[in-house]
């Protein structure tokens, strides 16, 4: 597989918009986040980040600085990570591993309070669990019952 190294996080702007519109998922994917269109308007605490290879829209996730948080983590410095999805048309390159690499650092200077990254995923979606445990999140142990079933909590320490 070709290393890129030409994935950018970006904060959503409105030029991303038709890009995102058009996203596609598999369905075995589809039933365990959702699609960048789902967020046209965001509440106050909620950021769309737009993952960029060579200035395209290739995937998406929110963060949330909410109180939604609060099912996640005890910290009051914590963002919860949901959402994340790659295009359908641009998966099997390394986007979202690549694009999680670069999550500590482009929260670090974009949210200098935030001192961890949660997150809940599907304990059946593997590729996602794995990608999260590659990328230094931890299982916290804590468990969360979500629309399709038992969640993992995760945790990323920045």
């Amino acid at each position: 597989m070709k290393k890129t190294t030409s994935i950018k996080l970006l904060h959503f702007s409105t030029e991303h918009m038709d890009d995102l519109s058009s996203f596609t998922l598999p369905k075995e994917q589809a039933q365990f986040t959702a699609l960048p269109i789902n967020y046209k308007e965001v509440t106050e605490g909620q950021y769309r980040i737009v993952i960029h290879n060579e200035a395209v829209p290739v995937g998406f996730f929110l963060l949330h600085a909410t109180e939604r948080v609060k099912e996640y983590s005890d910290n009051p410095h914590a963002m919860l990570l949901t959402a994340l999805s790659i295009n359908q048309t641009q998966q099997g390159k390394g986007y979202a591993k690549q694009a999680m690499s670069l999550l500590k650092a482009f929260v670090k200077k974009e949210f200098p309070n935030c001192s961890e990254i949660v997150l809940a995923v599907n304990h059946k979606n593997i590729a996602a669990d794995r990608l999260y445990r590659k990328v230094g999140f931890q299982d916290t142990g804590k468990r969360k019952t979500g629309r399709i079933g038992e969640q993992l909590i995760m945790s990323l320490m920045l």
